[in-house]
């Protein structure tokens, strides 16, 4: 059967299957040819095939070798020896017989697209003829694949795979002594993760009362529920979770946090306040106290200042105005607050930073420092030399402080203190070494003229002359020590 060019060429052209095509019309047309020629060379083969052999090949049935039904019985018979799977569909082996004549297929047809009955039928109305789908078999998942979503899994198996991070299903563990049992073997093998995934699905499927009772006796289950509710942020089941195993503090504690969300003042005040009824132990009792009290002053004291602040009648105020609310302040940050607006108010008042001090049990160390610095940000050299005022049995005034005055000059020195002001605290650090070293680094020149007079070195005295400014006090000073005869120098 050979067709003539012209009708090759209406076929090509009335075909509705197109190959595929990029926006490049050269690169169209060059696949358009290199398909149509695999075609023309595909049918001269079959043709060639034809002709050298008019004897059709039959299967022990009587079917013709490679058509249609041929290939329908013989896939049903290859599933039917395969394995059966519940899921798998069967496939009908009562095959009606369809000759070549009926069908009107064969393999050089479907190659030319023309049915040998006459009728022309083409490639894609035969895929999509209703009959032959009826015997199309379907492709089902490996059994392994498969099995991995149906299959019944142990409790052991299905640890194990929960710690391999594959996919199972908890339903089938239906009754009370199922779940028991998988939450058991979770624990077992110390796997945090799968411990909290069990732990997920008793929460939905239990009612609390049992939970509870169950998690009592598996303490490391119930570390891991308590941690879940604290990141999911499930107050209210946490808060009964405490009550039902009789944890009044860690309830108490709980229901304390709450305040966080709270934000008007007066009402995180009235909150507090309330808190105090709760059952505390005595620690965390006197914090919470603590706690509402700060409250209740800091609310005293933003209401005073804020009306100071507008009247503009406060030199502070107009001369330092405040960055931020004092409200909701930790406690040291209330005290530095307080002795940098109100250092000089006397012990009775609420904003005193005295009062302050004896209210909340603030160490003589941590008020000094706090102290210190708020006075030596607003430069109130006068009061920072107050702190270190000391009188002893005899009444002499000496400098005394509860740090080491090595931290005294650092702080003097972020806060920019003047060189006379840290020169008066440097000559008090008892290390000789260490006070020269700090003599130098922030330049107070009598410190050092002094130490190396003591130490009677000419040489190093000399060195430092040319590092004072000409013509100053400092360098009268060590001309007059270089020629002073009582002095007996070393080098």
């Amino acid at each position: 059967m050979i067709k003539s060019k012209v009708d090759e060429e209406d076929y090509w052209h009335s075909s509705k299957f197109k190959a595929f095509t990029f926006d490049d019309e050269d690169d169209e047309l060059s696949r358009l040819k290199e398909s149509r020629q695999a075609v023309n060379n595909i049918r001269r083969l079959v043709e060639e095939d034809d002709d050298e052999d008019d004897v059709e090949k039959v299967s022990w049935s009587g079917e013709p070798v490679g058509s249609i039904s041929w290939s329908v019985k013989e896939t049903a018979a290859s599933s039917q020896r395969a394995d059966r799977e519940p899921a798998f569909p069967k496939i009908s082996t009562v095959t009606p017989s369809i000759s070549r004549s009926q069908s009107g297929y064969s393999l050089s047809s479907l190659f030319k697209g023309k049915p040998k009955g006459g009728n022309f039928q083409t490639f894609s109305d035969a895929l999509t003829d209703s009959s032959v789908r009826l015997y199309a078999p379907e492709l089902r998942k490996p059994k392994s694949e498969y099995k991995d979503y149906v299959s019944d899994w142990s409790p052991v198996e299905t640890v194990q795979r929960l710690q391999q991070g594959k996919a199972v299903s908890l339903e089938k563990f239906r009754t009370l002594q199922d779940k028991l049992l998988l939450l058991d073997l979770a624990i077992a093998a110390h796997d945090g993760n799968v411990i909290t995934a069990v732990l997920i699905y008793l929460k939905r499927t239990l009612c609390k009362e049992v939970l509870f009772r169950e998690l009592e006796s598996r303490q490391t289950a119930l570390r891991h529920f308590i941690h879940y509710l604290s990141e999911t942020q499930n107050q209210r089941l946490l808060l009964e979770l405490h009550r039902a195993l009789g944890r009044a503090e860690d309830a108490a504690l709980l229901q304390y946090k709450e305040h966080l969300s709270i934000t008007d003042e007066n009402k995180r005040r009235d909150f507090l306040k309330n808190c105090l009824s709760l059952p505390f132990s005595a620690e965390d009792l006197a914090h919470v106290q603590d706690h509402y009290t700060l409250l209740e002053r800091q609310i005293i004291i933003e209401v005073t200042d804020r009306q100071a602040e507008r009247g503009g009648k406060v030199e502070i105020f107009q001369k330092f105005p405040r960055k931020a609310l004092i409200l909701n302040m930790p406690l040291i940050t209330t005290l530095y607050y307080c002795c940098f607006y109100h250092y000089a108010e006397p012990e009775g008042t609420f904003s005193s930073p005295l009062n302050i001090r004896q209210t909340f049990k603030i160490s003589e160390k941590q008020y000094f420092v706090t102290a210190l610095a708020a006075r030596a940000k607003l430069k109130a050299w006068l009061d920072v030399d107050a702190l270190f005022a000391s009188r002893n049995w005899l009444g002499f005034t000496r400098k005394k402080s509860p740090l080491s005055f090595q931290r005294v000059v650092d702080i003097l020195q972020k806060n920019s203190a003047p060189t006379h002001v840290l020169q008066d605290y440097v000559a008090l650090v008892d290390d000789g070494e260490l006070r020269l070293t700090l003599a130098q680094k922030h330049k107070c020149h009598n410190i050092v003229i002094n130490t190396y007079r003591d130490m009677k070195d000419r040489q190093l005295l000399l060195g430092y002359r040319g590092k004072v400014v000409r013509g100053s006090a400092e360098e009268r000073k060590i001309d007059d020590l270089l020629s002073n005869p009582q002095i007996r120098w070393k080098n």
